[in-house]
């Protein structure tokens, strides 16, 4: 039957890749992909010539609708990222969502998403957490950041590092210097690194060691 497929892609070492997400990406009718020349990498590597089309944050709004249609006309596709899981802080969600709306299947096959070893790696609670993706670049951020400072659960962040040392200097700001906290970059790659203790302390290390990849920080909830 022909559905909507979405498939996770490796964060970091193409090994994490699985032997189904590979086979999806064989057998279906099309691939759409974030960035078709880094979706174009990852699928010369493994050998697959299914055809491609770019689905982005920008076409997205538009292009969902014209995707139910080629599914509901008989083809199975593909949904991926440029790495990790489609609509966790990258595009798919506004797809899913009308292929839902219009009785198309969908299925989302497990795979990488780099919160998780970032938030076991951590050493805090992992029992309950709060994933945040990326906080409002300017509109909202402080106020969401006062907010954050009263959530008990552990809190999750994607950040880049352009904006890592910034990031860090606010949380300790709003939350407190002396939360405890952990910084994960370039997750199941070469320089995979992980930093602990408390922010007051990631901020003066990042601020020494230049940031570099992309990250996740992982702070825990404010105590009862």
């Amino acid at each position: 039957m022909a559905k909507l497929v979405v498939v996770p892609t490796p964060v970091g070492n193409l090994d994490d890749m699985t032997f189904r997400a590979i086979q999806v990406l064989k057998s279906c009718d099309l691939i759409l992909a974030e960035d078709t020349r880094t979706t174009g990498f990852l699928l010369k590597h493994f050998g697959i010539e299914t055809r491609m089309q770019s689905h982005h944050k920008f076409n997205e709004h538009h292009t969902a609708k014209q995707v139910a249609e080629r599914i509901k006309a008989g083809e199975t596709v593909a949904l991926v990222s440029d790495a990790g899981t489609p609509a966790i802080s990258d595009p798919g969600f506004l797809l899913v969502r009308t292929c839902v709306e219009e009785g198309i299947e969908v299925e989302c096959l497990p795979g990488a998403t780099a919160f998780v070893p970032a938030l076991v790696m951590s050493g805090l609670p992992n029992d309950r957490f709060c994933f945040e993706g990326f906080l409002p670049q300017k509109k909202g951020r402080q106020t969401r950041l006062k907010e954050l400072a009263e959530e008990q659960r552990t809190l999750i962040f994607y950040e880049s590092p352009y904006r890592v040392v910034k990031t860090l200097a606010q949380l300790a700001e709003f939350l407190g210097a002396e939360r405890r906290a952990s910084v994960s970059r370039e997750i199941s790659k070469k320089f995979e690194e992980t930093v602990r203790g408390k922010l007051s302390e990631l901020v003066a290390h990042f601020e020494i060691h230049e940031p570099k990849g992309e990250f996740v920080i992982v702070v825990e909830g404010k105590s009862v």
